[in-house]
């Protein structure tokens, strides 16, 4: 059973029976707005981008996007650049995958942006959420909707933390503004 996520909510991730959720997949969604034209409506391209950005305490170690689609470890996974979104038509447009037993002890906080490299703000998507999944059975813990209609062009999505010999997940919703994760490296420090 999934549960909606409020901004600034937080849930374990730890299985109900105890056991501690291996592997995860943070999925990314959304469609273009339709937009009503001279002629009928019509939608625009809108390229969304997934980012996890890994910290050690405060310090930004490594980074999974399109242009660097593994973390150095080998933890964090990218599945690829999706330039529309939409495809999945309700389903995963980008994703990351977290081997979270592979993910180095030093390595505290993993932080999942994601902006519009197009440059269009969220007045123009729709339908937007990240969503957490366990990967070892495909069952969603976690989804976030990822308010539209903002006068933005990013989003700190949510961070996956240690907590105690675990995790947590704690949704965000931040908006910023920027086309790259780079951009965003200010407004994400609030949230470490």
């Amino acid at each position: 059973m999934s549960v909606n996520l409020s901004k600034g909510q937080a849930i374990s991730l730890e299985k109900k029976d105890g056991a501690t959720l291996t592997a995860v997949r943070m999925g990314l969604g959304w469609q273009a707005a339709k937009r009503r034209g001279l002629f009928g409506s019509r939608t625009r391209e809108i390229d969304l981008d997934a980012s996890a950005v890994l910290f050690a305490d405060t310090q930004p170690v490594d980074v999974v996007f399109f242009r660097h689609l593994v973390s150095d470890d080998g933890s964090v996974r990218h599945t690829g650049d999706n330039l529309v979104g939409g495809v999945g038509q309700g389903g995963d447009d980008e994703a990351i995958l977290v081997d979270l037993q592979r993910v180095p002890v030093h390595i505290d906080q993993i932080v999942f942006t994601v902006n519009s490299f197009t440059g269009q703000t969220f007045q123009e998507v729709q339908n937007a959420f990240c969503r957490l999944v366990d990967e070892t059975n495909g069952q969603e813990l976690a989804r976030y909707t990822l308010d539209g209609g903002g006068d933005y062009t990013a989003q700190i999505m949510a961070k996956v933390h240690r907590a105690g010999s675990g995790w947590t997940m704690t949704a965000l919703g931040t908006p910023a503004n920027g086309r790259t994760f780079q951009d965003l490296m200010p407004a994400i420090q609030q949230h470490l």
